[in-house]
């Protein structure tokens, strides 16, 4: 292989390792914003963000929820959602990013989002519905700024001033819950692919 090969060959494996950062947001924030149904299931069940979770503990938390979406059922699942982010009054576990810092005021963390958003020229995610800082929202920022092959600056202020900072301690929450079962796996998983781009982030920043 000559010296042109071999970039051609390194630009596509990280073209292939993009898309599937990219992809896995993308499941995240589906899996965030409403039940999965039985084609989700399945899917996820086939495999698909094989690449992006391979090894390691993050490989591990994948197969699990490989697993749960193998044994769940729709209903289920749906019933398990409402109870934990939607509730009667107010849900157990908020998915609002806003409602975790602790840094400033939520309204303030609100403002800076949406101000960075504009900025960028992006406005929030698949959550239309939702305020800019719902965790499915939050997540498919993300997924467009990897994708869109965004600068790596834009992407390590995002993923550390709006993503992590939410969606760590949401997960943490869901975690504790006796009330989780399939969304567990889907937040155990979610924290191991956090905790990846968390270690190459500050590679990348140092």
């Amino acid at each position: 292989m000559n010296a042109r090969q071999t970039t051609a060959a390194s630009d596509a494996a990280g073209a292939a390792q993009e898309a599937g950062r990219a992809d896995v947001y993308a499941i995240i924030g589906r899996l965030f914003y409403h039940a999965p149904d039985a084609s989700l299931l399945a899917a996820i069940k086939a495999g698909g963000a094989e690449e992006a979770a391979a090894h390691g503990p993050l490989g591990a938390a994948w197969r699990a929820l490989r697993e749960a979406c193998a044994t769940a059922e729709p209903a289920s699942v749906a019933r398990e959602f409402d109870n934990l982010f939607v509730g009667v009054g107010k849900s157990e576990i908020t998915p609002f990013t806003s409602h975790y810092v602790t840094e400033t005021a939520p309204d303030r963390h609100l403002v800076q989002l949406r101000q960075v958003l504009a900025s960028w020229d992006l406005r929030g995610g698949s959550a239309a519905a939702e305020t800019e800082d719902h965790i499915s929202g939050i997540c498919d920022v993300m997924r467009h700024l990897v994708g869109d092959n965004r600068p790596l600056d834009q992407q390590l202020l995002f993923f550390n001033q709006f993503l992590r900072p939410g969606l760590v301690p949401f997960c943490e929450a869901i975690v504790r819950s006796a009330n989780a079962s399939f969304y567990r796996c889907v937040a155990q998983f979610t924290l191991a692919f956090l905790a990846v781009e968390h270690a190459a982030f500050e590679m990348e920043d140092g």
